[in-house]
Protein backbone atom coordinates (compact mmCIF):
# COMPACT_ATOMS: atom_id res chain seq x y z
CA UNK A 1 0.00 0.00 0.00
CA UNK A 2 3.04 2.40 0.38
CA UNK A 3 3.21 2.41 -3.26
CA UNK A 4 -0.81 3.63 -3.77
CA UNK A 5 -1.83 7.08 -4.16
CA UNK A 6 -5.79 8.08 -4.33
CA UNK A 7 -6.35 11.37 -5.53
CA UNK A 8 -9.39 13.52 -7.01
CA UNK A 9 -9.36 16.94 -9.13
CA UNK A 10 -11.45 19.17 -7.74
CA UNK A 11 -12.42 22.63 -9.18
CA UNK A 12 -15.13 25.25 -10.22
CA UNK A 13 -16.27 24.43 -13.60
CA UNK A 14 -14.29 25.33 -17.08
CA UNK A 15 -11.31 25.77 -14.54
CA UNK A 16 -9.25 23.33 -16.76
CA UNK A 17 -10.16 19.44 -15.11
CA UNK A 18 -9.91 17.48 -17.65
CA UNK A 19 -7.20 18.75 -19.60
CA UNK A 20 -4.87 18.89 -16.45
CA UNK A 21 -6.01 14.99 -16.49
CA UNK A 22 -5.32 14.13 -20.28
CA UNK A 23 -1.80 15.81 -19.67
CA UNK A 24 -1.97 13.06 -16.34
CA UNK A 25 -2.47 9.96 -19.02
CA UNK A 26 0.31 11.50 -21.74
CA UNK A 27 2.99 11.54 -19.11
CA UNK A 28 2.40 8.49 -17.38
CA UNK A 29 1.87 6.61 -20.91
CA UNK A 30 -1.52 5.43 -19.95
CA UNK A 31 -2.92 6.44 -23.31
CA UNK A 32 -0.50 5.90 -26.61
CA UNK A 33 -0.38 9.10 -28.51
CA UNK A 34 -2.00 8.08 -31.29
CA UNK A 35 -5.76 7.24 -29.19
CA UNK A 36 -4.78 10.44 -27.34
CA UNK A 37 -7.97 12.96 -27.54
CA UNK A 38 -8.94 15.96 -25.91
CA UNK A 39 -11.37 15.46 -22.64
CA UNK A 40 -10.12 11.89 -23.21
CA UNK A 41 -12.23 11.34 -19.48
CA UNK A 42 -15.21 13.05 -20.85
CA UNK A 43 -16.83 9.96 -22.49
CA UNK A 44 -20.22 10.99 -23.19
CA UNK A 45 -21.20 13.14 -26.47
CA UNK A 46 -22.67 15.32 -24.46
CA UNK A 47 -19.59 16.23 -22.26
CA UNK A 48 -17.58 16.62 -25.34
CA UNK A 49 -19.56 18.98 -27.04
CA UNK A 50 -20.39 21.50 -24.05
CA UNK A 51 -16.97 21.05 -22.80
CA UNK A 52 -17.77 20.13 -19.54
CA UNK A 53 -17.72 16.94 -16.82
CA UNK A 54 -21.46 15.45 -16.19
CA UNK A 55 -19.80 11.98 -14.93
CA UNK A 56 -16.89 11.39 -12.46
CA UNK A 57 -14.41 9.49 -14.13
CA UNK A 58 -11.59 7.02 -12.05
CA UNK A 59 -8.61 5.93 -14.28
CA UNK A 60 -5.40 3.95 -12.89
CA UNK A 61 -1.93 5.30 -13.84
CA UNK A 62 1.95 4.28 -13.08
CA UNK A 63 4.83 6.95 -12.52
CA UNK A 64 8.19 6.34 -10.65
CA UNK A 65 7.26 2.75 -9.54
CA UNK A 66 3.94 4.38 -7.75
CA UNK A 67 -0.18 3.48 -8.29
CA UNK A 68 -1.77 6.27 -8.87
CA UNK A 69 -5.83 6.71 -9.03
CA UNK A 70 -7.21 9.47 -10.05
CA UNK A 71 -11.11 10.42 -10.08
CA UNK A 72 -12.00 13.36 -12.67
CA UNK A 73 -15.19 14.89 -10.94
CA UNK A 74 -17.56 17.33 -12.38
CA UNK A 75 -17.22 21.39 -11.48
CA UNK A 76 -21.10 22.40 -11.71
CA UNK A 77 -23.28 23.09 -8.94
CA UNK A 78 -26.12 20.34 -9.66
CA UNK A 79 -22.95 17.59 -9.46
CA UNK A 80 -21.41 18.22 -5.99
CA UNK A 81 -23.22 14.67 -5.23
CA UNK A 82 -20.52 13.10 -7.69
CA UNK A 83 -17.77 15.21 -5.82
CA UNK A 84 -18.56 14.28 -2.28
CA UNK A 85 -18.95 10.96 -3.22
CA UNK A 86 -15.24 11.07 -4.96
CA UNK A 87 -13.73 12.82 -1.61
CA UNK A 88 -15.08 9.70 0.57
CA UNK A 89 -12.86 7.78 -1.83
CA UNK A 90 -9.47 9.60 -1.64
CA UNK A 91 -6.70 10.47 0.50
CA UNK A 92 -5.81 13.63 -1.34
CA UNK A 93 -7.50 16.86 -3.48
CA UNK A 94 -5.76 18.67 -6.37
CA UNK A 95 -7.25 22.09 -6.02
CA UNK A 96 -7.85 23.42 -9.21
CA UNK A 97 -8.00 27.17 -10.15
CA UNK A 98 -8.05 28.93 -13.23
CA UNK A 99 -4.99 31.50 -13.29
CA UNK A 100 -7.30 34.21 -15.20
CA UNK A 101 -10.57 34.09 -13.08
CA UNK A 102 -9.29 33.33 -9.79
CA UNK A 103 -11.46 31.37 -6.81
CA UNK A 104 -14.96 30.62 -7.69
CA UNK A 105 -18.10 29.98 -5.70
CA UNK A 106 -17.47 26.22 -6.38
CA UNK A 107 -13.94 26.26 -5.77
CA UNK A 108 -14.90 27.37 -2.17
CA UNK A 109 -17.48 24.52 -1.47
CA UNK A 110 -14.98 22.08 -2.81
CA UNK A 111 -12.34 23.33 -0.39
CA UNK A 112 -14.83 23.03 2.76
CA UNK A 113 -15.91 19.72 1.61
CA UNK A 114 -11.92 18.28 1.38
CA UNK A 115 -11.24 19.83 5.09
CA UNK A 116 -14.23 17.71 5.81
CA UNK A 117 -13.04 14.53 4.66
CA UNK A 118 -9.39 15.60 6.16
CA UNK A 119 -7.93 14.91 2.71
CA UNK A 120 -4.40 16.18 1.68
CA UNK A 121 -5.23 19.31 -0.19
CA UNK A 122 -2.80 20.43 -3.30
CA UNK A 123 -3.06 23.92 -4.98
CA UNK A 124 -2.51 24.43 -8.45
CA UNK A 125 -2.69 27.49 -10.40
CA UNK A 126 -3.97 26.26 -13.87
CA UNK A 127 -3.92 28.05 -17.31
CA UNK A 128 -1.11 30.05 -16.71
CA UNK A 129 -0.03 30.40 -20.75
CA UNK A 130 -3.38 32.64 -21.06
CA UNK A 131 -2.24 35.79 -22.00
CA UNK A 132 -4.27 37.61 -19.47
CA UNK A 133 -3.98 34.91 -16.89
CA UNK A 134 -2.77 36.43 -13.23
CA UNK A 135 -1.03 33.82 -11.18
CA UNK A 136 0.34 35.79 -8.46
CA UNK A 137 -2.61 37.47 -7.67
CA UNK A 138 -4.72 34.16 -7.77
CA UNK A 139 -1.95 32.74 -5.28
CA UNK A 140 -2.29 35.22 -3.16
CA UNK A 141 -6.14 34.46 -2.87
CA UNK A 142 -5.16 30.59 -2.67
CA UNK A 143 -2.64 31.78 0.09
CA UNK A 144 -5.32 33.64 2.25
CA UNK A 145 -7.44 30.71 1.70
CA UNK A 146 -6.10 27.51 2.48
CA UNK A 147 -3.31 29.52 5.01
CA UNK A 148 -0.66 27.78 2.74
CA UNK A 149 3.19 29.09 1.82
CA UNK A 150 3.50 30.40 -1.73
CA UNK A 151 6.06 27.23 -2.37
CA UNK A 152 3.15 25.26 -1.56
CA UNK A 153 1.70 26.17 -4.75
CA UNK A 154 2.03 24.71 -8.37
CA UNK A 155 1.60 26.64 -11.12
CA UNK A 156 0.88 25.00 -14.58
CA UNK A 157 -0.59 24.88 -17.91
CA UNK A 158 -3.08 22.04 -18.37
CA UNK A 159 -2.50 23.10 -22.35
CA UNK A 160 1.36 23.39 -22.64
CA UNK A 161 1.89 20.28 -20.24
CA UNK A 162 3.86 23.40 -18.35
CA UNK A 163 4.30 21.93 -14.46
CA UNK A 164 2.50 18.90 -14.80
CA UNK A 165 5.14 16.29 -13.84
CA UNK A 166 5.74 18.83 -11.02
CA UNK A 167 2.56 17.73 -9.41
CA UNK A 168 2.69 13.68 -9.94
CA UNK A 169 5.81 14.23 -7.91
CA UNK A 170 3.80 16.53 -5.45
CA UNK A 171 1.22 13.84 -5.81
CA UNK A 172 3.54 11.33 -4.67
CA UNK A 173 5.62 13.60 -1.95
CA UNK A 174 2.50 14.82 -0.26
CA UNK A 175 -0.60 12.71 -0.73
CA UNK A 176 -1.02 10.12 2.05
CA UNK A 177 -0.64 6.38 1.24
CA UNK A 178 -4.06 4.35 1.93
CA UNK A 179 -4.73 3.23 5.13
CA UNK A 180 -6.63 -0.29 5.45
CA UNK A 181 -6.15 -3.82 7.09
CA UNK A 182 -5.35 -6.17 4.49
CA UNK A 183 -6.26 -9.36 7.11
CA UNK A 184 -9.42 -7.87 8.06
CA UNK A 185 -12.83 -8.64 6.67
CA UNK A 186 -13.83 -7.29 3.56
CA UNK A 187 -15.20 -3.11 3.36
CA UNK A 188 -15.38 -1.91 -0.16
CA UNK A 189 -16.81 1.85 -0.41
CA UNK A 190 -18.87 1.92 -3.73
CA UNK A 191 -18.24 5.55 -5.40
CA UNK A 192 -20.14 5.10 -8.69
CA UNK A 193 -22.55 2.91 -10.39
CA UNK A 194 -23.86 3.01 -14.40
CA UNK A 195 -25.46 -0.12 -16.19
CA UNK A 196 -23.80 -2.00 -19.11
CA UNK A 197 -26.15 -3.77 -21.94
CA UNK A 198 -23.79 -6.87 -21.94
CA UNK A 199 -22.66 -7.01 -17.86
CA UNK A 200 -25.44 -5.55 -16.23
CA UNK A 201 -24.41 -3.01 -13.29
CA UNK A 202 -20.71 -2.47 -12.99
CA UNK A 203 -19.71 -0.82 -9.40
CA UNK A 204 -16.50 1.76 -9.11
CA UNK A 205 -14.97 0.53 -5.96
CA UNK A 206 -12.64 1.36 -3.12
CA UNK A 207 -11.26 -1.29 -1.25
CA UNK A 208 -11.30 -0.18 2.45
CA UNK A 209 -10.17 -3.40 4.28
CA UNK A 210 -9.81 -6.74 3.17
CA UNK A 211 -9.03 -7.69 -0.25
CA UNK A 212 -11.06 -9.51 -3.11
CA UNK A 213 -10.68 -11.84 -6.07
CA UNK A 214 -12.85 -12.96 -8.85
CA UNK A 215 -16.12 -14.99 -8.32
CA UNK A 216 -16.53 -14.48 -4.79
CA UNK A 217 -20.55 -13.61 -3.27
CA UNK A 218 -20.72 -10.01 -1.99
CA UNK A 219 -23.14 -8.57 0.38
CA UNK A 220 -24.39 -4.80 0.26
CA UNK A 221 -24.70 -3.76 3.36
CA UNK A 222 -27.41 -0.83 3.03
CA UNK A 223 -29.35 -2.68 0.34
CA UNK A 224 -28.99 -6.00 2.15
CA UNK A 225 -28.44 -7.42 -1.99
CA UNK A 226 -26.48 -10.12 -2.77
CA UNK A 227 -24.48 -10.42 -5.96
CA UNK A 228 -21.07 -12.66 -7.10
CA UNK A 229 -18.09 -11.04 -8.37
CA UNK A 230 -18.04 -12.34 -12.45
CA UNK A 231 -15.20 -9.54 -13.05
CA UNK A 232 -12.78 -7.33 -11.19
CA UNK A 233 -10.16 -4.95 -12.04
CA UNK A 234 -9.21 -1.73 -13.04
CA UNK A 235 -10.02 1.42 -15.39
CA UNK A 236 -7.01 2.46 -17.44
CA UNK A 237 -9.29 4.35 -18.41
CA UNK A 238 -11.16 1.30 -20.42
CA UNK A 239 -11.86 -1.18 -18.14
CA UNK A 240 -9.16 -3.88 -17.31
CA UNK A 241 -9.84 -7.33 -15.94
CA UNK A 242 -7.53 -8.83 -13.22
CA UNK A 243 -7.69 -12.07 -10.47
CA UNK A 244 -7.14 -9.60 -7.16
CA UNK A 245 -8.06 -6.14 -5.81
CA UNK A 246 -6.01 -5.07 -2.64
CA UNK A 247 -6.59 -3.60 0.33
CA UNK A 248 -6.43 0.34 -0.82
CA UNK A 249 -7.26 0.33 -4.50
CA UNK A 250 -9.72 1.31 -6.70
CA UNK A 251 -10.78 -0.57 -9.60
CA UNK A 252 -14.46 -1.80 -11.16
CA UNK A 253 -16.79 -5.10 -9.95
CA UNK A 254 -18.68 -6.37 -12.49
CA UNK A 255 -21.79 -7.70 -10.57
CA UNK A 256 -24.36 -9.11 -12.88
CA UNK A 257 -27.07 -7.00 -11.44
CA UNK A 258 -30.12 -5.76 -13.89
CA UNK A 259 -30.62 -2.87 -12.16
CA UNK A 260 -28.26 0.09 -10.24
CA UNK A 261 -30.87 0.85 -7.79
CA UNK A 262 -29.39 -2.60 -6.01
CA UNK A 263 -25.79 -1.02 -5.78
CA UNK A 264 -26.83 2.70 -4.21
CA UNK A 265 -23.72 4.85 -4.60
CA UNK A 266 -22.16 5.29 -1.09
CA UNK A 267 -23.04 1.49 -0.18
CA UNK A 268 -20.56 -0.60 1.57
CA UNK A 269 -19.60 -4.36 -0.05
CA UNK A 270 -18.46 -6.86 1.93
CA UNK A 271 -18.24 -10.72 1.48
CA UNK A 272 -21.08 -12.48 1.45
CA UNK A 273 -22.27 -14.68 5.36
CA UNK A 274 -18.98 -13.02 6.64
CA UNK A 275 -19.41 -11.82 10.37
CA UNK A 276 -21.53 -8.31 10.23
CA UNK A 277 -19.00 -5.45 9.55
CA UNK A 278 -19.62 -1.74 10.27
CA UNK A 279 -20.58 -0.03 7.04
CA UNK A 280 -18.47 2.87 5.79
CA UNK A 281 -20.03 6.55 6.47
CA UNK A 282 -21.48 8.31 3.73
CA UNK A 283 -24.30 6.08 2.39
CA UNK A 284 -27.41 8.90 1.76
CA UNK A 285 -29.86 8.51 -1.13
CA UNK A 286 -28.82 11.73 -3.60
CA UNK A 287 -32.04 13.95 -3.32
CA UNK A 288 -34.06 16.08 -6.32
CA UNK A 289 -34.61 19.69 -5.48
CA UNK A 290 -36.23 20.34 -8.94
CA UNK A 291 -39.00 18.85 -10.23
CA UNK A 292 -40.60 19.76 -13.98
CA UNK A 293 -43.18 17.47 -15.79
CA UNK A 294 -42.01 15.68 -18.95
CA UNK A 295 -43.94 14.82 -21.51
CA UNK A 296 -44.36 13.83 -25.54
CA UNK A 297 -45.96 16.42 -27.71
CA UNK A 298 -47.33 13.32 -29.74
CA UNK A 299 -49.21 11.20 -27.17
CA UNK A 300 -48.93 7.87 -28.82
CA UNK A 301 -44.95 8.09 -28.02
CA UNK A 302 -45.97 7.98 -24.02
CA UNK A 303 -44.80 4.22 -24.19
CA UNK A 304 -41.38 5.12 -26.05
CA UNK A 305 -40.94 8.21 -23.32
CA UNK A 306 -41.59 5.47 -20.37
CA UNK A 307 -39.09 3.17 -22.00
CA UNK A 308 -36.41 6.02 -22.66
CA UNK A 309 -36.67 6.82 -18.93
CA UNK A 310 -36.37 3.55 -17.73
CA UNK A 311 -33.24 3.55 -19.66
CA UNK A 312 -31.34 6.13 -18.98
CA UNK A 313 -32.35 5.62 -14.88
CA UNK A 314 -30.00 2.43 -15.39
CA UNK A 315 -27.44 4.61 -16.00
CA UNK A 316 -27.97 8.21 -13.80
CA UNK A 317 -29.38 6.89 -10.56
CA UNK A 318 -29.90 10.55 -9.27
CA UNK A 319 -32.95 10.64 -11.77
CA UNK A 320 -36.60 9.65 -10.37
CA UNK A 321 -39.89 9.64 -12.15
CA UNK A 322 -43.53 8.75 -11.93
CA UNK A 323 -46.21 8.77 -14.03
CA UNK A 324 -48.61 11.89 -13.96
CA UNK A 325 -51.51 13.12 -16.26
CA UNK A 326 -52.30 16.56 -17.43
CA UNK A 327 -55.63 17.97 -18.93
CA UNK A 328 -53.47 20.07 -21.22
CA UNK A 329 -50.81 17.64 -22.75
CA UNK A 330 -52.28 14.69 -21.59
CA UNK A 331 -49.74 11.76 -20.36
CA UNK A 332 -46.08 11.96 -19.41
CA UNK A 333 -43.89 11.68 -16.32
CA UNK A 334 -43.04 14.74 -12.97
CA UNK A 335 -39.38 13.82 -13.01
CA UNK A 336 -36.95 14.99 -10.01
CA UNK A 337 -33.80 16.80 -10.98
CA UNK A 338 -30.47 17.92 -9.40
CA UNK A 339 -30.65 21.48 -10.50
CA UNK A 340 -31.69 22.78 -13.72
CA UNK A 341 -28.72 21.86 -15.67
CA UNK A 342 -29.35 18.09 -14.73
CA UNK A 343 -32.79 19.08 -16.25
CA UNK A 344 -31.55 20.06 -19.55
CA UNK A 345 -28.95 17.58 -19.86
CA UNK A 346 -31.55 14.77 -19.19
CA UNK A 347 -33.91 16.61 -21.70
CA UNK A 348 -31.22 16.43 -24.50
CA UNK A 349 -30.09 12.95 -24.20
CA UNK A 350 -33.70 11.62 -24.14
CA UNK A 351 -34.14 13.75 -27.76
CA UNK A 352 -31.20 12.69 -29.11
CA UNK A 353 -30.65 9.36 -27.65
CA UNK A 354 -34.08 7.98 -28.13
CA UNK A 355 -35.35 10.17 -30.77
CA UNK A 356 -38.27 11.53 -29.18
CA UNK A 357 -39.94 15.25 -28.81
CA UNK A 358 -40.43 16.57 -25.82
CA UNK A 359 -42.26 19.23 -24.16
CA UNK A 360 -40.60 20.36 -20.53
CA UNK A 361 -43.45 21.93 -18.05
CA UNK A 362 -41.74 25.02 -15.96
CA UNK A 363 -39.81 23.70 -12.92
CA UNK A 364 -40.82 23.86 -9.44
CA UNK A 365 -39.11 23.02 -6.12
CA UNK A 366 -40.69 20.24 -3.53
CA UNK A 367 -42.87 21.88 -0.91
CA UNK A 368 -44.25 20.51 2.81
CA UNK A 369 -47.97 20.76 3.65
CA UNK A 370 -48.75 20.56 7.05
CA UNK A 371 -52.59 20.01 7.01
CA UNK A 372 -55.02 20.51 9.93
CA UNK A 373 -54.61 17.47 11.62
CA UNK A 374 -50.92 17.64 11.61
CA UNK A 375 -50.20 15.25 8.97
CA UNK A 376 -46.95 16.69 6.87
CA UNK A 377 -47.20 15.81 3.49
CA UNK A 378 -44.63 16.21 0.24
CA UNK A 379 -45.48 17.76 -2.67
CA UNK A 380 -43.88 18.40 -6.01
CA UNK A 381 -46.19 20.18 -8.05
CA UNK A 382 -49.07 22.99 -7.59
CA UNK A 383 -51.43 20.28 -8.90
CA UNK A 384 -50.85 18.29 -5.76
CA UNK A 385 -52.05 20.44 -3.51
CA UNK A 386 -55.09 19.48 -1.38
CA UNK A 387 -58.21 21.60 -0.59
CA UNK A 388 -57.59 24.92 1.38
CA UNK A 389 -59.72 24.34 4.25
CA UNK A 390 -57.15 21.39 5.04
CA UNK A 391 -53.93 23.08 5.06
CA UNK A 392 -52.23 24.57 8.31
CA UNK A 393 -49.22 26.18 6.45
CA UNK A 394 -47.24 25.58 3.36
CA UNK A 395 -43.69 25.44 3.77
CA UNK A 396 -40.76 25.76 1.29
CA UNK A 397 -37.16 24.54 1.02
CA UNK A 398 -34.28 27.50 1.72
CA UNK A 399 -30.94 27.57 0.72
CA UNK A 400 -27.50 28.68 2.38
CA UNK A 401 -25.98 30.77 -0.85
CA UNK A 402 -22.39 31.82 -1.18
CA UNK A 403 -21.73 34.57 -4.51
CA UNK A 404 -18.01 35.16 -4.94
CA UNK A 405 -17.52 38.35 -7.12
CA UNK A 406 -15.48 41.28 -7.71
CA UNK A 407 -16.25 44.19 -4.84
CA UNK A 408 -17.42 46.91 -7.67
CA UNK A 409 -21.13 45.18 -8.08
CA UNK A 410 -21.96 44.64 -4.49
CA UNK A 411 -24.65 46.59 -4.63
CA UNK A 412 -26.38 45.24 -7.53
CA UNK A 413 -25.91 42.20 -6.29
CA UNK A 414 -27.61 43.33 -2.91
CA UNK A 415 -30.60 44.76 -4.70
CA UNK A 416 -30.92 41.10 -6.96
CA UNK A 417 -30.93 39.20 -3.92
CA UNK A 418 -33.77 41.41 -2.10
CA UNK A 419 -35.67 41.23 -4.69
CA UNK A 420 -35.43 37.42 -4.84
CA UNK A 421 -36.97 37.54 -1.14
CA UNK A 422 -33.57 36.93 -0.20
CA UNK A 423 -32.23 37.25 3.60
CA UNK A 424 -28.56 38.73 3.75
CA UNK A 425 -26.24 37.47 6.21
CA UNK A 426 -22.54 38.60 5.62
CA UNK A 427 -19.43 40.05 2.89
CA UNK A 428 -16.29 38.55 3.65
CA UNK A 429 -13.07 39.67 1.89
CA UNK A 430 -11.24 37.37 -0.15
CA UNK A 431 -8.63 39.96 -1.18
CA UNK A 432 -9.35 43.75 -1.83
CA UNK A 433 -11.09 43.52 -5.10
CA UNK A 434 -12.83 40.50 -4.33
CA UNK A 435 -15.63 39.74 -1.90
CA UNK A 436 -17.99 36.58 -0.25
CA UNK A 437 -21.49 37.47 0.14
CA UNK A 438 -23.65 34.96 1.91
CA UNK A 439 -27.57 34.76 2.34
CA UNK A 440 -30.59 32.47 2.79
CA UNK A 441 -32.46 32.87 -0.42
CA UNK A 442 -35.89 30.76 -1.49
CA UNK A 443 -35.02 27.81 -3.53
CA UNK A 444 -37.50 28.41 -5.76
CA UNK A 445 -35.84 32.12 -6.64
CA UNK A 446 -32.61 30.23 -7.30
CA UNK A 447 -34.13 27.82 -9.77
CA UNK A 448 -35.38 30.38 -12.40
CA UNK A 449 -33.69 33.18 -13.01
CA UNK A 450 -31.38 33.96 -10.68
CA UNK A 451 -28.28 32.89 -12.16
CA UNK A 452 -28.73 34.52 -15.24
CA UNK A 453 -29.50 38.20 -13.42
CA UNK A 454 -25.79 37.41 -11.29
CA UNK A 455 -23.86 36.70 -14.69
CA UNK A 456 -26.04 39.99 -16.38
CA UNK A 457 -25.32 42.48 -13.63
CA UNK A 458 -21.90 41.53 -12.63
CA UNK A 459 -20.45 41.41 -16.72
CA UNK A 460 -20.26 37.76 -15.83
CA UNK A 461 -17.30 37.93 -13.18
CA UNK A 462 -19.14 36.98 -10.04
CA UNK A 463 -19.95 32.79 -9.95
CA UNK A 464 -22.44 31.50 -7.27
CA UNK A 465 -22.99 28.03 -4.88
CA UNK A 466 -26.10 26.63 -2.62
CA UNK A 467 -27.06 24.14 -0.22
CA UNK A 468 -30.51 22.92 0.90
CA UNK A 469 -31.06 24.68 4.63
CA UNK A 470 -34.05 23.04 5.16
CA UNK A 471 -38.15 23.87 4.90
CA UNK A 472 -39.61 27.28 6.46
CA UNK A 473 -43.25 27.96 6.61
CA UNK A 474 -43.62 31.04 3.95
CA UNK A 475 -47.38 32.83 2.98
CA UNK A 476 -47.55 30.69 -0.33
CA UNK A 477 -50.72 30.63 -2.72
CA UNK A 478 -51.38 28.93 -5.60
CA UNK A 479 -51.54 30.71 -8.97
CA UNK A 480 -53.69 29.63 -11.85
CA UNK A 481 -53.52 30.14 -15.13
CA UNK A 482 -56.70 29.93 -17.18
CA UNK A 483 -56.57 29.99 -21.36
CA UNK A 484 -60.00 30.97 -22.61
CA UNK A 485 -61.93 29.71 -19.36
CA UNK A 486 -59.95 26.32 -19.16
CA UNK A 487 -57.68 25.41 -16.17
CA UNK A 488 -54.05 24.68 -17.30
CA UNK A 489 -52.53 22.82 -14.58
CA UNK A 490 -49.15 22.49 -16.23
CA UNK A 491 -48.88 26.33 -15.92
CA UNK A 492 -50.36 26.25 -12.33
CA UNK A 493 -47.50 27.08 -9.59
CA UNK A 494 -46.80 28.03 -5.71
CA UNK A 495 -45.80 31.42 -5.66
CA UNK A 496 -45.31 33.94 -2.39
CA UNK A 497 -48.44 36.09 -1.97
CA UNK A 498 -46.42 39.51 -2.34
CA UNK A 499 -45.53 38.18 -5.91
CA UNK A 500 -48.49 36.43 -7.04
CA UNK A 501 -49.38 39.58 -8.93
CA UNK A 502 -46.28 40.49 -10.88
CA UNK A 503 -45.97 36.99 -11.82
CA UNK A 504 -49.34 36.21 -12.54
CA UNK A 505 -49.53 39.16 -14.91
CA UNK A 506 -45.88 38.08 -16.74
CA UNK A 507 -47.05 34.78 -17.70
CA UNK A 508 -50.24 35.85 -19.17
CA UNK A 509 -48.11 38.46 -21.22
CA UNK A 510 -45.56 36.09 -22.13
CA UNK A 511 -48.31 33.63 -23.16
CA UNK A 512 -50.24 36.43 -25.26
CA UNK A 513 -47.01 36.42 -27.57
CA UNK A 514 -46.56 32.77 -27.64
CA UNK A 515 -50.22 31.41 -28.39
CA UNK A 516 -51.06 31.96 -32.25
CA UNK A 517 -54.07 33.57 -33.49
CA UNK A 518 -57.49 31.25 -33.35
CA UNK A 519 -60.37 32.31 -35.37
CA UNK A 520 -62.17 32.93 -32.31
CA UNK A 521 -61.36 35.61 -29.14
CA UNK A 522 -59.12 33.66 -26.72
CA UNK A 523 -59.13 35.28 -22.46
CA UNK A 524 -56.02 34.61 -20.68
CA UNK A 525 -56.36 34.60 -17.21
CA UNK A 526 -54.30 33.97 -13.97
CA UNK A 527 -56.15 33.68 -11.09
CA UNK A 528 -55.35 32.73 -7.16
CA UNK A 529 -58.17 30.87 -5.76
CA UNK A 530 -62.02 32.69 -6.80
CA UNK A 531 -60.11 35.98 -7.51
CA UNK A 532 -58.61 37.20 -11.20
CA UNK A 533 -55.90 39.02 -10.53
CA UNK A 534 -54.62 39.13 -14.70
CA UNK A 535 -56.20 39.49 -17.96
CA UNK A 536 -55.57 39.69 -21.65
CA UNK A 537 -57.22 38.90 -24.79
CA UNK A 538 -55.96 37.38 -27.74
CA UNK A 539 -57.81 38.52 -30.35
CA UNK A 540 -59.50 36.37 -33.19
CA UNK A 541 -58.61 36.37 -37.20
CA UNK A 542 -60.71 38.57 -38.67
CA UNK A 543 -61.82 37.35 -41.99
CA UNK A 544 -63.31 40.43 -44.11
CA UNK A 545 -66.46 37.95 -45.29
CA UNK A 546 -67.83 41.16 -47.13
CA UNK A 547 -65.11 41.23 -49.51
CA UNK A 548 -67.10 39.55 -52.34
CA UNK A 549 -70.10 42.03 -52.00
CA UNK A 550 -70.62 45.01 -54.69
CA UNK A 551 -73.38 47.37 -53.87
CA UNK A 552 -76.62 46.25 -53.01
CA UNK A 553 -78.39 47.05 -50.05
CA UNK A 554 -76.71 46.92 -46.39
CA UNK A 555 -78.75 43.99 -44.82
CA UNK A 556 -77.20 41.63 -46.99
CA UNK A 557 -73.95 43.26 -45.04
CA UNK A 558 -75.41 42.57 -42.17
CA UNK A 559 -76.58 39.32 -42.85
CA UNK A 560 -73.14 37.81 -43.45
CA UNK A 561 -71.30 39.51 -40.73
CA UNK A 562 -74.22 38.30 -38.23
CA UNK A 563 -73.61 34.74 -39.67
CA UNK A 564 -69.91 34.75 -39.10
CA UNK A 565 -70.52 36.28 -35.35
CA UNK A 566 -72.63 33.24 -34.88
CA UNK A 567 -70.16 30.77 -36.18
CA UNK A 568 -67.34 32.21 -33.86
CA UNK A 569 -69.64 31.90 -30.77
CA UNK A 570 -70.28 28.18 -31.72
CA UNK A 571 -66.65 27.54 -32.35
CA UNK A 572 -65.31 29.62 -29.02
CA UNK A 573 -67.63 26.62 -27.21
CA UNK A 574 -65.73 23.81 -29.71
CA UNK A 575 -62.78 25.18 -29.87
CA UNK A 576 -59.44 24.29 -28.55
CA UNK A 577 -56.42 26.44 -28.03
CA UNK A 578 -53.08 24.25 -28.30
CA UNK A 579 -50.07 25.69 -26.11
CA UNK A 580 -46.97 25.32 -28.37
CA UNK A 581 -44.39 23.05 -26.62
CA UNK A 582 -41.77 25.71 -26.55
CA UNK A 583 -44.04 27.85 -24.46
CA UNK A 584 -42.60 26.18 -21.24
CA UNK A 585 -39.28 27.02 -21.57
CA UNK A 586 -39.95 30.61 -22.71
CA UNK A 587 -41.72 31.50 -19.74
CA UNK A 588 -38.68 31.05 -17.85
CA UNK A 589 -36.61 32.88 -19.69
CA UNK A 590 -36.71 36.86 -18.78
CA UNK A 591 -37.03 39.68 -20.80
Amino acid sequence: MDKIRNFCIVAHIDHGKSTLADRFLEITGTVDKREMKEQMLDTMELEQERGITIKLQPVRMGYKGFILNLIDTPGHVDFSYEVSRSLAAVEGVLLVVDASQGIEAQTLSNVYLALEHNLEIIPVVNKVDLPHAEPEKVAHEIMDLLGVKKEEIIFASGKTGEGVDKILDRVIEKVPAPTGETDKPLRALIFDSFYDPYKGVITYVRIVDGSLTVNQKIHMIANKNNAETLEIGYMKPQLMSEKHLACGEIGYIVTGLKNVSEARVGDTITLYGENIVEALPGYQKVKPFVFAGIYTTEGDDYPLLREALGKLALSDSSLDFIPENSSALGFGFRCGFLGLLHMEIIKERLEREFNLDLIVTIPSVSYEVVKANKEVMSLHGASELPDLSQIKEIREPWTNTEVVTPSDYIGPIMELIQGHRGIFKTIDYLEEKRVIIKAELPLSQIITDFYDQLKSISSGYASMNYELLGYRAGDLVKLDILVGGNLVDTLSLLTHRSEASTVGKKIIEKLKKLIPKQMFKITLQAAVGAKIIAREDIPAFRKDVTAKLYGGDVTRKNKLLNKQKEGKKKMKHLGKVDIPSNAFMELLKKD
